[in-house]
């Protein structure tokens, strides 16, 4: 092809992802299939749902917990209210893949994948299965009662990050808008 044809063609086949926006999705994909196949492993491996329970060490433990709710088992819903929390998590994943298509930040991508992809596989469970299997128990540590899964592990150092990104913004500004007074 003529290099003056390529270049006319060039702005039509802008991609429509930035490399790190891509990174993130990969990132969520990574998550989704950790938390899914820890959780088939949980169920139909190990029986948890038979057993119940399963010591591992002195403060860690794997319990079977059918979470109705949103993380950690608050705002409890059933009927109705799942398929909203199913929206909400789909939805979710949707606008953050929106937020990914131009990020410059590796930071904000990262968080942002962290996030979708656990707001995908506990959304997965409340769709397939009517609540979100969680089974990581740290109970023992007599610091941290709830039990939870990979999914809102991720969720949740995703925030973190996500807040982190801002807090590095927010300084960010204020050092510009200093140097420029």
């Amino acid at each position: 092809m003529p290099d003056n044809l390529m270049q006319k063609l060039r702005p039509h086949f802008t991609p429509l992802y930035s490399p790190l926006g891509l990174q993130g999705i990969l990132l969520a994909l990574v998550v989704l299939v950790l938390d899914q196949a820890s959780k088939l492993w949980i169920l139909f491996g190990l029986r948890l749902e038979e057993i119940q329970h399963v010591n591992i060490l002195p403060f860690f433990s794997f319990t079977m917990v059918h979470n109705k709710g949103i993380s950690f088992g608050l705002l409890t819903s059933e009927g109705p209210g799942r398929w909203l929390l199913v929206l909400f998590q789909f939805g979710m994943a949707a606008v953050i893949v929106d937020f990914l298509r131009n990020q410059k930040s590796p930071l904000a991508a990262l968080s942002l994948g962290l996030i979708m992809g656990g707001a995908l596989g506990n959304g997965i469970d409340r769709a397939r299965l009517g609540y979100v299997v969680d089974f990581l128990d740290f109970s023992g540590t007599h610091i941290f009662p709830w039990v939870f899964n990979v999914a809102d592990s991720a969720i949740c150092i995703g925030v973190a990050l996500l807040v982190w990104y801002f807090i590095r913004a927010d300084m960010t500004t204020k050092d510009k808008d200093a140097g420029q007074a």
